[in-house]
């Protein structure tokens, strides 16, 4: 199984590394991807030196597969290329989430959509992910009508500029290095991406529409708001899903706590619920403060928590490529 990563030196990229190392993915030959000027760097891949090679170089090898995480001018660009070449790309740009022709995929929820002929695979928003990994049980059983979601977003969703002033600012006072216009340390910024024209940001829009079509459901309805706090770990959600049946809570922590993908941390007794500081490092998404909205029927509060590094980006495109291996989906 020959891979490429494509953006191997970012901040994705490097954890798209690790978790193909965590999870023995059958790597027998590694292609690390990069810009020209990082062509010859090398990177470590369980325990052996690998040289950074260009897009062509990487085209030219083969791989079954490509791993994108450079961006979404990178990858319309080149996601094609490779594609006309046989080489399944795995996308986790916005380039291609919302393209009628490409299928935007979490395993947990829509893994049975893939077939042979998909050669690029979109990667959907981390915050998107988590919240359709732990809503899509519920779906299923209950009908989501509406969705009410407030994120609060890691600064490691920005990249390595944003964790630069984070940690500047915290140390410092000060960073000379800013991803942000305003300061982030001890600061919420209730934008992130750029504003469109409906007064939402590009963020807000990609959870509405690509919730819909991730759970195969356009007429569930979605309305957001995204805010960057001065955190590392993972992003935090406060969500509120109203369905057209009725449920019963004991029923839904149940449902949960037997869902793929999810761990259940609701224990009011002993102040135990979902943290970006416990989310660091792993691949479940996380939830709790799991209640019924006492203001309106069939309505459920809930607090789910994900590493926006792996389960929000590098886990998930690896469990596309799993998922691509386990049903023979690969040329």
């Amino acid at each position: 199984m020959k891979i490429a990563v494509v953006g191997a030196t970012g901040l994705v990229g490097t954890k798209m590394l690790e978790v193909l190392a965590e999870r023995n993915f059958p790597v027998t030959e590694l292609l690390p991807v990069a810009s020209e000027k990082s062509v010859g760097k090398t990177i470590t891949f369980k325990g052996n030196n690998y040289a950074v090679v260009s897009m062509q170089t990487a085209i030219d090898a083969k791989p079954q597969i490509a791993l994108f995480s450079a961006g979404g001018s990178t990858s319309l660009e080149w996601a094609p290329k490779f594609a006309a070449a046989g080489i399944t790309v795995i996308d986790n740009s916005s380039a291609w989430r919302m393209d009628v022709t490409k299928k935007l995929v979490v395993p947990e929820v829509n893994a049975s959509v893939l077939g042979k002929e998909d050669k690029i695979i979109a990667n959907p928003n981390c915050s998107t992910i988590q919240m359709v990994v732990a809503l899509n049980p519920l779906h299923l059983k209950y009908k989501i009508k509406r969705i009410v979601v407030s994120t609060y977003q890691s600064v490691t969703g920005t990249g390595v500029k944003a964790v630069n002033q984070l940690m500047n600012e915290r140390l410092h006072g000060t960073s000379d290095e800013m991803a942000y216009k305003y300061k982030i340390d001890l600061n919420a910024i209730p934008q992130i991406d750029v504003f469109t024209d409906n007064g939402y940001t590009k963020e807000e829009m990609k959870m509405v529409n690509e919730t819909r079509k991730i759970m195969g459901d356009e007429s569930i309805r979605v309305t957001a708001t995204t805010v960057r706090i001065p955190v590392m770990g993972g992003h935090s959600e406060s969500v509120n899903v109203e369905f057209e049946n009725d449920f019963n809570i004991a029923d839904v922590l149940s449902l949960l706590k037997n869902s793929a993908g999810v761990v259940v941390e609701d224990d009011l007794a002993n102040q135990i619920y979902p943290m970006p500081m416990h989310a660091h490092n792993k691949d479940a998404v996380f939830v709790g403060r799991i209640r019924r909205d006492e203001s309106q029927d069939k309505t459920l509060n809930c607090w789910i928590v994900s590493d926006n590094l792996r389960k929000g980006a590098a886990t998930n495109a690896v469990q596309i490529a799993e998922h691509l291996m386990a049903k023979k989906l690969l040329a």
